[in-house]
């Protein structure tokens, strides 16, 4: 190993995506892939009930994806700044760049992107991931970082998260982050069984299951929002100072999880006695659950109104003539 300036090299490394790493495009590619196998077999679905097949399907697969994939997305928590600072330890020179905090519920990822990327013979363009999951050392990530000869920018922010850190904020993020991810695992097996018990079809229970789906999944928002709890160290990055927000992540999630909510609509029963939880694309058709649901078939003969008959009289009304026929529905 030799020094350059007095300063260690940059060595080539893998980096990880700030908001889409391989496991990401795992989980859509295997979503994209079954929702491509449903559309293959719509054309043999007749009449409307396709619609409302595609539309069931298509809407659950999106649930289904947004659940696993933003386990591994790295925006639950954003923020950028454009600053001049320091590139190199113990070197003067300075830099404009555009610095990027990603939190999500497995580690941190820090961007740092050079205004313009070239810049004092460099190509100013990094991004790190530090994990702070179960069976993964944050400060050891941090310590390779250290020997690799990460610029500055990295390792300040990087420290803030450490175990060591006055800002002691890595505690509450890694169990915040842990229990966020084990309510959507749990979310994600209580989506399957709805999915199971509205294809067999048990309406109520189904429903019942989706709105424990919902439920779990701001179980999950609330767990992580509890990070706020502890106060946040300032970020100073030359004169700018980072802040962070809740990024797209956290914001689908409120959306999916806010609308799958369960009103009260008329059941199958035709008097209306009976009334069972259903989404809400299903609110304000006429008789939404039967059709939405495709059962107006298998239940056509059992609501069919009777037919005109032509009855004998004479097992009626012994007093009338069996020459004069009666008209009876």
């Amino acid at each position: 190993m030799t020094l350059f300036d007095g300063i260690y090299p940059f060595y080539p490394q893998q980096r990880k995506a700030a908001v889409f790493d391989i496991s990401t495009i795992i989980v859509i590619v295997v979503f994209l892939t079954l929702a491509c196998c449903f559309l293959l077999i719509i054309p043999g679905i007749r009449g409307r009930a396709r619609l409302y097949w595609t539309v069931r399907v298509l809407l659950s697969l999106f649930v289904g994806v947004v659940i696993v994939v933003v386990q591994f997305t790295g925006d639950w928590e954003t923020g950028w700044v454009q600053a001049n600072t320091s590139y190199k330890s113990f070197s003067p020179a300075q830099v404009n760049a555009d610095i990027g905090l990603h939190i999500g519920l497995a580690g941190v990822n820090i961007t740092l992107r050079g205004n313009p990327v070239q810049q004092i013979n460099e190509t100013i363009n990094y991004n790190e991931h530090f994990p702070w999951n179960f069976g993964a050392d944050y400060d050891h990530s941090y310590s390779e970082g250290l020997e690799k000869g990460l610029p500055s920018p990295i390792l300040y922010v990087a420290e803030k998260f450490t175990v060591q850190s006055p800002c002691a904020v890595h505690r509450q993020y890694r169990i915040a982050g842990h229990y966020a991810s084990a309510m959507l695992w749990v979310a994600f097996c209580t989506w399957i069984i709805s999915n199971i018990l509205f294809s067999m079809p048990v309406l109520i229970y189904g429903g019942y299951m989706l709105l424990v789906t919902g439920a779990f999944m701001i179980f999950s928002l609330l767990s992580f929002s509890t990070v706020r709890n502890s106060p946040m160290c300032l970020i100073q990055i030359g004169t700018r100072t980072l802040h962070v927000a809740y990024g797209g992540s956290f914001w689908l999630m409120v959306a999916v999880g806010k609308n799958i909510r369960m009103p009260q609509i008329t059941s199958l029963c035709p008097s209306g006695c009976t009334r069972v939880p259903v989404l809400p694309s299903q609110v304000g058709s006429a008789e939404p659950q039967p059709t939405f649901f495709d059962l107006r078939e298998d239940k056509a003969e059992e609501y069919q109104e009777m037919p005109e008959v032509f009855i004998n009289p004479h097992f009626v009304n012994e007093d009338l003539s069996p020459s004069q026929p009666s008209e009876s529905n």
